[in-house]
């Protein structure tokens, strides 16, 4: 996958505020305009090729109403404390915390945004995360107060955006991807997931959510298109099973999708930390004329 890159501590670090994560070099918020796209198993796939590449890497789970990254990971023992902190779960390589881990499966948590708010900013400030090359934060699909409490309280190096080809999913993204901007938090891309399926009996190419519309929306938008991911059962159950496809079947097409995917992300943010390819300052009026005007469009 190409080297790691582990140079200095993210651009964006804020002056005279509290630095919650002061070994981690790179935040990178995964998020969807909505949910049943596959966003935790975009996140948990990325965190362990990250990994595999060589890369010190943590996942935050702040999708505390649905927190699916314990079993997609593998992992059921709940972390440990040490020193009044939170030592994180570990698996395959990747450091782990998730609401997850403290609620029973069948509780339902039925929060209000002050509860969210500090629910984060715990899974920052009281993790022993360690020295982190990129810590991946998997987040609830919309926009809200995760999203919100997030970008105040860490600087994000950037924000990954997951959709499916139809247009139902792709009108969500250009919100998301609106609030990021309103927020300057700099876009690395999307990714396309679910993006076809090729039969395992014939080898015929179905595109069942229609085609290229992630690819599309990322022009429109003006940020990188980051790759496609095949649906396949495999990935489904890798993530049942806490083994992603990217350990699972390391041969197959899928894992080989994800790790040119974290490659792409590795490569875009080490140009960014060396200045060669900043995120283009785009104003947030001309970003609205753009998600307001169908994909069709000029």
């Amino acid at each position: 996958m190409g080297e790691v890159n582990t140079g200095g501590v993210a651009q964006g670090r804020s002056q005279g505020k509290e630095d919650l994560i002061p070994n981690v070099k790179h935040v990178i918020a995964i998020s969807s305009g909505k949910g049943g796209v596959g966003k935790s198993t975009v996140a948990a796939n990325l965190a362990v090729a990250l990994a595999l590449s060589g890369a010190k890497i943590g996942l935050m789970d702040a999708d505390v109403y649905g927190p699916n990254i314990p079993m997609m990971m593998g992992v059921t023992k709940p972390p440990e404390q040490q020193d009044g902190k939170i030592k994180p779960a570990e698996s395959h390589g990747v450091k782990l915390i998730s609401m997850g881990f403290f609620v029973p499966e069948e509780t339902a948590v039925v929060w209000r945004g002050p509860m969210i708010h500090t629910t984060i900013q715990q899974f920052l400030r009281d993790v022993i995360w360690g020295e982190l090359d990129y810590l991946l934060i998997d987040l609830p699909p919309g926009t809200g107060d995760a999203q919100l409490t997030l970008t105040q309280l860490v600087p994000i190096c950037g924000a990954v955006t997951v959709t499916t080809p139809q247009e139902v999913a792709l009108h969500d993204v250009r919100k998301g991807m609106m609030m990021f901007q309103k927020v300057n938090v700099p876009l690395l891309g999307i990714i396309e997931n679910m993006s076809y399926f090729v039969c395992g009996h014939c080898g015929e190419r179905t595109e069942i959510f229609s085609h290229g519309g992630g690819e599309r929306a990322a022009e429109k938008l003006g940020v990188p298109f980051l790759g496609r991911i095949p649906i396949d059962p495999a990935i489904r159950a890798g993530g049942d099973a806490g083994v992603p496809i990217v350990v699972a079947d390391p041969a197959s097409p899928q894992a080989a999708a994800f790790r040119q995917i974290a490659s792409t992300l590795v490569a875009r943010i080490g140009a960014m930390d060396a200045g060669a390819e900043g995120q283009p300052n785009v104003p947030i009026d001309t970003l609205l004329k753009k998600i307001k005007r169908p994909l069709g469009t000029a």
